[in-house]
């Protein structure tokens, strides 16, 4: 009896081994799908998300944004150090460099600046 059941567990590892390699096969055989692009909202989102996890610092706005070859590009406006009053505090402009999923790749400061001061150029 105990032969039975050895026998009848060996057909059954058999045959599921069979369908395992089937499913292989079946996953080669159709062509791979490429990861969905995220959108423009989502990148900028997930892209100001990221770069406050790394550097700490409160991601307000995104000046520049475009899509790239090889992903996306934005420049990010951060406070650095906040102050009293508040037009006193330090702010920069961060380049951020993504890939055509939405991730962080690298990150720059490009700029640093008073809050309360415009632009120097015209």
């Amino acid at each position: 009896m105990s032969n039975t059941r050895n026998t009848s567990n060996s057909a059954d590892t058999e045959e599921s081994e069979e369908s395992s390699q089937e499913a292989q096969r079946t996953h080669k055989s159709q062509p791979e799908r490429k990861p969905r692009r995220p959108k423009p909202m989502e990148v900028l989102r997930e892209a100001r998300a990221q770069l406050t996890e790394l550097t700490g610092m409160t991601a307000e706005s995104v000046s520049s944004f475009e899509q790239t070859e090889d992903g996306w590009s934005l420049q990010v406006e951060v406070m650095e150090l906040e102050r009293v009053p508040d037009t006193m505090s330090l702010m920069a402009t961060y380049e951020v460099e993504l890939d055509e999923e939405g991730q962080l790749t690298g990150y720059r400061r490009v700029k640093r600046y008073e809050r309360g001061r415009a632009d120097g150029r015209r």
